[in-house]
């Protein structure tokens, strides 16, 4: 039976909040601990479903998993067990996590071989796997699929650095590709990298282990393969997507919230694009402070246009954020276009938001114009269900600024990318029940 909360909606919250480590650099530098026979050591990981999932596969893998705090841990791979991926736990572990197809590429580059059932994860559409496998193959990995056993098996006994155009930038399978050709023998360039924060995290990591990796921080990356990589200690950022949804909630509830330890320096244009909602914010060091709003008024281009948000690879907006600034803009003043080009069933929970009031059109699967009701009243609770992890959040931030109660069914969806977030929103005022 899965959880649900139930939310009353109405409260102004206030005080400080500290994000979590960030989820999605986690299942990438968690992996690569695998490519060394050396303790590594990682801190501000986030304490969510996913990621500890990854922990015990890791540790069913032989990994020598020691919890040093509530955030950090140390990893040691020095005897790993490769015939634990072929029997049923993995098969069951792997494919309840999309994040799991993390560990071929340290696999393929240590030991020359990984296996892995099709994996799981959010309803978000097709998000293809095509990117890993297809620089694996080019830097000398072959595949075997299973299809009765939905099971893949990769061999790669002569890894060799290649060029590869990548036919996306995906973050997942530039990582994927970073760590299998930093043991390859030769020099590997990878165009049309991913280039996000998360990324260069990795890349850094694997320099300070080591590694010969140029052009980080760009879509052009230059890998000298070495023999060995060694231990490292290294410090995942913030989650830069639970600081754009503290922000959103922060104007949707009138609330005054202090965001702790943000890394502004690794946002981007997260905070640019919630100013363009109308939103106040001040940066006092590296925190972000969000002073109680009555209004907030969206702007319009130049030109007296409407404005459009759109999501794209990074350093574009990211498409994590995209529920939460149309949440967020459906009490705003004005009008704006939200426009979801990387995925193409992310939009599919506005129908809840129309149920409880909100001015919305769905004009199709990646696009939907919100009219702002400018806080002329307030959206109604209702009893809905969570889609995904970041429209789960979205409808969370939606029945916390509502009147009434409202219930949100499915929550593990939540649970996968937000630590605790019932406990830490009602330490600052909200009515949030877990049941």
């Amino acid at each position: 039976m899965s959880s649900s909360f139930e939310v009353i909606g109405g409260q102004k919250l206030k005080g400080e909040i500290v994000p979590q480590g960030a989820k999605n650099e986690a299942l990438q530098i968690i992996s690569a601990v695998l490519l060394t026979k050396e303790k590594v050591t990682i801190s501000n990981i986030p304490d969510i479903r996913d990621v500890n999932l990854l922990i015990e596969i890791l540790g069913d893998l032989g990994v020598k998993v020691t919890r040093i705090n509530d955030d950090t841990y140390s990893f040691q791979a020095d005897e790993i067990n490769m015939e634990y991926l072929q029997g049923d736990v993995f098969r069951k572990k792997g494919a309840a996590l999309r994040g799991s197809i993390m560990i071929i590429g340290p696999l393929l580059a240590r030991f020359k071989k990984a296996f892995m059932p099709k994996p799981g994860g959010d309803k978000i559409g097709r998000r293809r796997l095509d990117t890993h496998f297809l620089g694996f193959e080019k830097l000398g990995a072959t595949f075997n699929f299973d299809s009765e056993e939905s099971f893949f098996s990769i061999e790669a006994t002569n890894l060799q650095g290649t060029y590869i155009l990548l036919d996306e930038p995906s973050v997942t399978g530039t990582a994927n590709i970073v760590m299998t050709a930093v043991l390859a023998k030769g020099k590997t360039t990878i165009y049309n990298a991913a280039c996000e924060p998360y990324l260069q995290q990795l890349c850094n990591m694997l320099v300070r282990m080591g590694a010969k990796i140029d052009g980080i921080g760009s879509n052009l990356l230059y890998i000298d393969g070495v023999a060995e990589l060694g231990g490292t200690e290294h410090r995942m950022l913030p989650d830069m997507i639970e600081i754009g949804s503290f922000i959103g909630l922060a104007a949707m509830t009138q609330s005054e919230i202090l965001i702790k330890d943000c890394r502004i320096d690794q946002l981007g244009n997260i905070p640019t694009v919630f100013q363009k909602l109308g939103i106040q914010m001040e940066f006092r060091g590296d925190d972000i402070f969000i002073p109680s709003q009555d209004h907030y008024e969206i702007q319009r281009f130049i030109d007296g246009s409407i404005l459009t948000v759109a999501d794209g690879p990074w350093p574009l907006f990211t498409p994590d954020l995209i529920s939460i600034v149309l949440v967020t803009a459906t009490q705003a003043k004005g009008s704006v276009l939200i426009h979801q080009k990387m995925f193409e069933s992310r939009l599919f929970f506005v129908d809840k938001l129309i149920d409880m009031g909100a001015q919305i059109i769905l004009c199709d699967p990646h696009r939907a114009s919100v009219i702002g009701i400018d806080k002329a009243y307030k959206l109604r609770g209702i009893t809905m269900s969570s889609p995904d992890i970041r429209a789960g959040v979205s409808l969370l931030i939606a029945a916390l600024s509502a009147e009434g109660k409202s219930t949100i069914n499915n929550i593990d969806q939540i649970d996968r990318g937000y630590q605790r977030i019932d406990q830490r929103l009602n330490a600052l005022g909200a009515k949030i029940n877990r049941v």
